[in-house]
């Protein structure tokens, strides 16, 4: 192939691309659009779109997926504090009761441990 046969050939592959991607197809569906101009390309891939029922239905690609389901909910500070609150057991006014340490908060030690 000529140099100039090899342009010609990528030009046309990206006309049938631009084509089928307008009309709502794949790279994989744009390969099999034929024609020379534009208006035939568009012509066929539009035809080819409605055959398939592939109107404007081009795949979105999502990079990670789904995130969970606080990937939809309210947003902002308030929010996000309130989620906080939630998860941490903080009460609505933000005070947190004082720690104790995993006894009683008013006992006194009554003994001493001797160390030698």
């Amino acid at each position: 192939m000529t140099p100039e046969e090899e342009r010609d050939a990528a030009l046309n592959e990206l006309a049938r691309l631009r084509a089928g991607v307008a009309a709502g197809l794949t790279p994989d569906q744009s390969a099999r659009i034929q024609g020379t101009t534009s208006d035939e390309l568009e012509a066929d891939a539009a035809t080819l779109a409605a055959e398939l029922g592939a109107a404007n239905t081009a795949p979105t690609h999502r990079s990670g997926g789904n995130q969970g389901p606080d990937v939809a909910t309210a947003t902002g500070v308030a929010a996000g504090a309130a989620l906080y609150r939630d998860r941490h057991g903080v009460p609505e006014d933000g005070q947190r009761p004082a720690p104790t340490n995993g006894r009683a908060p008013f006992t006194e030690n009554t003994w001493n441990m001797e160390s030698r």
